[in-house]
């Protein structure tokens, strides 16, 4: 999946006095460049990256015409005022000691590193001036969630900007860091288990007679559209669940399946066992 398409670059944008970097060019990079960039908030020329991927650079260059890169780490944050750390766990050290001397005083890291907690970001970036934030694929599209937290080294104009930044890809959370390995477990691994259901569901309906690309249509729509409908109504899902589960009808026919196959542990066990991981990540990173 890519992107939403976004205009092309041009001159740098009148609202900014400072460029954004980036540290990482893959998929949640790509995602947040082209939202910043689809809300007016950023010019393209705005947005300096490094990434030493080619590939990854390459999508990035298409999805967000305009964007400019860097031959090193050092080389995108210098003098810029907000970083956006975009890259994976086992990388993270790296990348921040590499940012580390080259970072301005009054520069601000935004990292969307699962499981690596502030103090260790800040050891490894000298500097204590790091958000942390848990995006989603869904920002891919700009129906995103992220949840971000600050901290306490972190300016009020600071934060503020971030995020309205990554409001543009979606809704933004504010939590105490102790929380963000649950909401990665949560809503940063939900897409793979959202995915998971919407693959069997479409696999049901081919099961059940109807024709594969009808079937996955049907089962994508059903999940979105039964996600806005508890999002807007404020329901409980048990809620509308109970609404279409008539007596002796075909859903609770369905739901006593799912029941029997402990289909709702399954799940709750999933979330429970991927913010287990971030705690992971986070309690023995990569030196």
């Amino acid at each position: 999946m890519s992107a939403l398409p976004v205009p092309g670059g041009g001159p740098a944008s009148p609202r900014r006095d400072r460029p954004i970097a980036m540290v990482g060019g893959g998929q949640m990079a790509t995602a947040l460049a082209a939202g910043f960039c689809r809300a007016g908030l950023v010019g393209a020329r705005d947005i300096v990256v490094h990434d030493p991927l080619p590939a990854a650079r390459e999508r990035l260059a298409a999805a967000v015409p305009g964007i400019r890169f860097a031959d090193s780490a050092a080389g995108a944050v210098a003098g810029v005022g907000l970083v956006f750390l975009a890259v994976k766990p086992q990388q993270a050290a790296v990348a921040c000691r590499a940012c580390a001397g080259a970072l301005a005083a009054d520069a601000t890291v935004v990292s969307v590193v699962a499981g690596i907690p502030s103090t260790t970001l800040a050891e490894w970036l000298g500097t204590s001036r790091v958000i942390r934030v848990m995006p989603n694929t869904p920002c891919l599209v700009g129906q995103g969630v992220a949840a971000m937290s600050r901290a306490a080294a972190v300016p009020d104009a600071a934060a503020d900007e971030a995020r309205t930044l990554l409001a543009t890809v979606g809704s933004v959370h504010v939590v105490d860091e102790h929380l963000l390995d649950a909401v990665t477990g949560l809503s940063g691994s939900g897409p793979g288990f959202v995915a998971l259901v919407v693959e069997a569901l479409a696999d049901g309906g081919v099961k059940a007679g109807l024709p594969r690309a009808l079937a996955l249509a049907l089962a994508a729509r059903t999940v979105a559209g039964t996600a806005t409908l508890i999002e807007q109504t404020g329901d409980h899902p048990a809620v509308v669940r109970d609404r279409v589960a008539s007596p002796g009808g075909t859903t609770i026919a369905g739901l006593a399946v799912l029941e029997q196959r402990a289909a709702r542990a399954a799940l709750i066990d999933a979330v429970v066992a991927a913010a287990d991981r971030a705690r992971e990540l986070g309690r023995a990173p990569t030196a």
